[in-house]
């Protein structure tokens, strides 16, 4: 098809249902030439769903006008973000995004042989990309690469550094991909403009960047793989689909931020060039639509009712996931599928394991979970209220120390308390305590009985404010950016946090650590943790 279309034609079917486009210029250009090379990658964090397919109709229009389309796996860039995907899990969520990607692709009907994938760290741990990751750095400033990934990785309140490198990698891709142009959603545009002020810095060319609009969930919001209620699984069932569809956002005349609607805007028309609406005839029977535009005006009009577009995109739908249903019902792929995405509930903890709960995106109760660092007590007083109480300045490692109240007045000195390194929990939800809000909760070891005994727990020697305090055998996970106190986390996990006979911290017997050696106590052997 291709060779029969003009370069306007190409650019016409490239740009088409885009939201926005850089460098069109660039891609005339290009098209007056030869063919576009064009890439776009994705990162291999959760399981892909349904909105894959508005980038997926997409790369069947750049196969249509004869683009050469390289599809990338960014594993690293998943690692990166907040480590969505743990490191031991990459290799596994690679090969599920291969299988899955291809399998829509095949699904839609695109040929797969004029396609290039290719992984990340296939050429990302190289030496010249390494050096220009470097080179990088030293242009690119704090501020810069955070605003980049702003919309992109994962925001939480004291971000990694693996996040600010994350934008500059985007770009580097393009250069060592050999490419003319990016794509991706409009949601990724800080990192293309990022790409653009500094590629030619290191004295690469500036590409032109294609961008999707986003798609809304069927909540409204953007869809996401990490919340359930707004996507339906690419591998989810007939009745799933039902279902999920049925609770979907889909107001009557509204069209805005409708979900539904948007599939058939950016997906089944770009793929079939008409959209069929199925109904009882007293209700005006079936209709067959050859543009948008009119499903979109019946439906601001009401004569198309929500109910009647949900099951026309069901059945729709349905027909694109059934070939991917099938190929995933093969022992290999349903093997792959559950280890490359554990399930939370059946696994047990441990190396190997999945990471636990970065940032809340799931139930699975480990104790990477918890936000334990070492603080230092800067200050500490009575509670103006409370005698019981002591009110404790804290260092852990942020600009501002943290607040803390404890009970601790019946138990330690407040000179034994200066300047002391402990442990401090910080991501429980802050609490009002007789007026006054603390910020966090300092772990103490207690052994119950006449007198009551406490002492606050002990980091390594040579320990600082901030560093991270681990469970052994669970270094990877990311802890929660707040516990949710419905779920009782800390309550559940804190069960099982103890004191050895040789008065070192443990969580079901592994000790809890930090980079420096184990957590201890002086003399409350047995004790519990709190």
């Amino acid at each position: 098809m291709a060779d029969h279309l003009s370069p306007d034609e190409k650019f016409h079917l490239i740009t088409r249902n885009l939201q926005e486009v850089l460098g069109e210029e660039k891609l005339k250009q290009v098209l007056q030439e030869r063919e576009l090379k064009v890439y776009w990658g994705t990162a291999t964090t959760g399981k892909p769903h349904v909105a894959y397919f508005v980038p997926m109709s997409k790369i069947a229009d750049f196969l249509k006008a004869g683009c050469e389309v390289t599809i990338l796996f960014a594993d690293l860039h998943a690692f990166l973000d907040n480590m969505k995907a743990p490191w031991e899990l990459l290799e596994l969520r690679v090969k599920y995004y291969e299988q899955v990607i291809k399998a829509m692709l095949e699904s839609i009907g695109v040929p797969l042989q004029k396609l290039k994938f290719i992984k990340g760290t296939e050429f990302q741990l190289s030496r010249d990309y390494t050096l220009d990751v470097y080179r990088l750095s030293s242009m690119v400033t704090e501020h810069d690469a955070k605003k980049a990934g702003a919309e992109v990785v994962k925001q939480v309140e004291h971000p990694l550094l693996s996040g600010l490198l994350y934008p500059g990698l985007q770009a580097l891709d393009e250069e060592y991909l050999k490419v003319d142009a990016q794509f991706g959603g409009v949601d990724q545009r800080k990192i293309f403009t990022l790409a653009e002020k500094y590629l030619p810095s290191l004295g690469y060319a500036k590409r032109a960047h294609l961008m999707n609009p986003m798609v809304p969930g069927l909540t409204g919001a953007k869809m996401s793989s990490s919340e359930e209620e707004s996507k339906i699984d690419l591998l989810d069932s007939k009745e799933d689909v039902k279902k999920k569809l049925k609770k979907a956002f889909c107001e009557p005349g509204n069209i805005q931020n409708n979900g539904v609607l948007s599939f058939v805007k950016y997906v089944l028309f770009p793929l079939r060039g008409e959209f069929s609406i199925k109904r009882d005839p007293k209700w005006g029977g079936d209709k067959v639509y050859t543009t948008f535009e009119e499903v979109e005006k019946d439906f601001a009009e009401e004569s198309i009712h929500p109910g009647d577009l949900k099951a026309s995109v069901e059945t729709a739908l349905n027909e694109l996931l059934e070939p991917i249903r099938k190929k995933f019902q093969s022992p290999e792929l349903q093997k792959l599928t559950n280890s490359a995405y554990p399930d939370p509930s059946k696994t047990t903890g441990g190396k190997g394991a999945k990471a636990g709960g970065g940032g809340g995106e799931n139930d699975e109760l480990v104790p990477s979970r918890l936000d334990i660092r070492v603080g230092k007590i800067i200050s500490v007083e009575k509670h103006p209220e409370a005698d019981s109480l002591y009110l404790e300045k804290i260092d852990v490692g942020e600009p501002e120390p943290r607040t803390v109240v404890s009970g601790l007045v019946a138990y330690v000195s407040q000179e034994d308390l200066q300047d002391r390194l402990v442990l401090v929990l910080c991501n429980l939800k802050p609490q009002k305590m007789r007026g006054i809000e603390s910020q966090a909760m300092l772990l103490c070891a207690s052994v119950d009985g006449e007198p009551r005994r406490v002492e606050p727990l002990d980091p390594p020697e040579g320990s600082s404010p901030g560093e991270r305090v681990f469970v052994e055998g669970y270094e990877t996970g990311m802890p929660d950016d707040k516990l949710n106190p419905k779920k009782k986390v800390w309550e559940k996990l804190q069960v099982d946090l103890k004191i050895s006979d040789e008065c070192v911290a443990q969580w079901k017997d592994n000790a809890l650590m930090t980079k420096l050696g184990q957590i201890t106590c002086k003399t409350l052997r047995g004790g519990n943790i709190s």
